[in-house]
């Protein structure tokens, strides 16, 4: 059958062939070969590959891009790169619930299930359907002003407060569902799904969260108080920032996108209704993958 997309291009789909959006980290030095290899591996096969058309251009496949690949039908998205890349491509499709595959070309790579020596034999498991999709808790960043409510999106980390160029701590005060647990002085808060647990919170000496638990992660930085410590709570708590005495703060959503914080605004964080959905494969445990990572 034909698909049209919205540019009026029509690509010949034929019924049962899985269209793939390949996402490329322009940055890192063995993208091109990765780019390379998958595109050899599916070459007469029942896959149509589609890119982004900067990317495209980069990687020298200008007949495979599109300039809104969001906005077309695909079935999964493939990263290439590290967790940030892969955090970034999630974002990006969060809204048509776009299963996202990772590759890893960073250091520890939790969430990139394909490293570069397996990529063949994973990209055949995707081609004959034998892998299976997590489906992760996001996290909604809010801000609550005078002017009421103002969503800044979603992240599957972690959302973080903190200090922008001042080297003043900040005075805050701390609510889960409108109850005041208590005031601290830190230089930020962060704000994490078990998935982020080990990211910038584990770094700032929260634990680590299996990604199925279903829960926040409230984790202080650099806290100038020992009553003050990483507190983990229900996924559908709210939890609510008051700045007491600050200046120039930032709001950061997976380290990816910040938002400048004004001393009056109070900062809100919920369970999106969304969920990031990540592909995995059956022969590898979480907890063997967190010892490799961590330990070995």
């Amino acid at each position: 059958m034909a698909r049209q997309n919205i540019f009026g291009t029509v690509f010949g789909v034929d019924a049962g062939m899985m269209q793939i959006a390949v996402f490329p980290n322009m940055s890192k030095r063995r993208a091109g070969e990765i780019v390379d290899r998958i595109f050899s591996y599916y070459q007469n096969k029942n896959v149509r590959l589609v890119m982004p058309a900067t990317e495209a251009r980069h990687f020298r496949k200008d007949e495979f891009g599109l300039p809104c690949v969001e906005r077309v039908h695909i079935d999964m998205a493939l990263s290439i790169g590290g967790d940030g890349t892969l955090l970034g491509v999630c974002r990006r499709f969060r809204e048509q619930g776009i299963p996202v595959c990772g590759i890893n070309l960073g250091t520890l790579g939790f969430l990139a299930d394909i490293e570069p020596k397996e990529l063949e034999l994973r990209l055949g498991k995707i081609l004959i359907g034998e892998y299976f999709v997590e489906n992760r808790l996001l996290l909604s960043g809010y801000i609550r002003n005078e002017l009421g409510e103002k969503f800044l999106g979603n992240a599957i980390n972690d959302v973080v407060i903190s200090k922008g160029v001042s080297a003043r701590m900040i005075t805050m005060s701390v609510f889960i569902n409108d109850t005041h647990l208590m005031d601290y002085k830190a230089d930020g808060i962060i704000v994490s799904s078990p998935t982020g647990s080990t990211a910038y919170s584990l770094s700032a000496g929260g634990p680590i969260l299996n990604p199925t638990i279903r829960a926040l992660l409230l984790t202080p930085i650099c806290a100038h108080t020992f009553q003050m410590r990483p507190l983990v709570v229900s996924e559908d708590d709210e939890v609510k920032i008051k700045i007491i005495t600050a200046r120039d703060l930032v709001l950061t959503l997976d380290g990816q996108e910040s938002f400048k914080v004004q001393p009056t605004d109070e900062i809100i964080v919920r369970k999106s209704r969304k969920t990031a959905q990540i592909v995995k494969f059956a022969d590898k445990n979480y907890y063997e993958v967190l010892k490799a990572k961590m330990w070995s």
